[in-house]
């Protein structure tokens, strides 16, 4: 008899700390982009006076702006509270870097962008939160599609083909929308596997990551794909 009342406890017991950790995860991920988005705005004016900064100045904010992810990547584990604080450090540091565009783009132009990318990823999120196909291979796929994708548009950045840029774009979103479902299911997963041997703090805080760099890229080329398209170039 007791075992029988056992396995109903312990799935409730486990489907409530899945809720609880996901919740986290989004929440955490969710504040990074509001953290981005004011960021960007406060910095606008300042961007504009920058315009032609060049040297150090421009090139060190970019460079720690590809290399902290690495970083908070791998001290989650180990210093989840460091890590933490590393995201939103990043994601200042990302709302800094998005607000260089408003020199190229309109406000509206952003604007579209962001409620798009906001759209997408939510679907890409319910999807992967709550489909009962395994999304390891389309995800793998997707991953590899991407390495190939950006060795093309390094490529493309010296031949400077616009029409190319665009359809590479289009490319990203859809790999980066397969990428926000995957990440998804996959930190489910690795809760439902190794959450009570790790901290799922820190497991929460590399999803967030994980998870906001997928929306900041999905942002990213629906921005150059709406410029293009809306003429909205400055």
């Amino acid at each position: 008899m007791n075992n029988y009342d056992q396995q109903p406890r312990t799935t409730v017991n486990t489907e409530v700390g899945l809720n609880s950790f996901m919740t986290k995860m989004f929440g955490w991920m969710a504040a990074a982009v509001l953290v981005s988005a004011v960021t960007a705005y406060l910095m606008i004016p300042m961007a504009t006076q920058a315009q032609g900064l060049h040297g150090a100045g421009l090139w060190v904010p970019l460079i720690v702006w590809f290399i902290l992810p690495f970083v908070i990547s791998g001290q989650s584990m180990k210093r989840p509270t460091v890590a933490l604080i590393g995201l939103f450090v990043y994601a200042v540091v990302t709302g800094g870097v998005i607000s260089m565009y408003a020199m190229v783009y309109s406000v509206n132009t952003m604007a579209a962008a962001f409620v798009s990318s906001a759209a997408i990823f939510v679907t890409m999120a319910a999807i992967g939160t709550f489909t009962k196909r395994d999304l390891t291979k389309i995800g793998t796929q997707a991953t590899g599609a991407l390495i190939g994708l950006i060795v093309a548009m390094v490529v493309n950045m010296f031949l400077r083909l616009t029409l190319v840029s665009l359809i590479f774009s289009f490319v990203a979103v859809i790999i980066f929308a397969i990428l926000t479902a995957w990440d998804t299911q996959r930190m489910q997963k690795m809760y439902l596997q190794y959450g009570d041997q790790v901290s799922t703090t820190g497991l929460a805080v590399n999803g967030a990551l994980q998870l906001y760099l997928d929306f900041v890229n999905l942002f990213l080329q629906l921005l150059q794909i709406f410029g293009i398209f809306g003429g909205n170039n400055r």
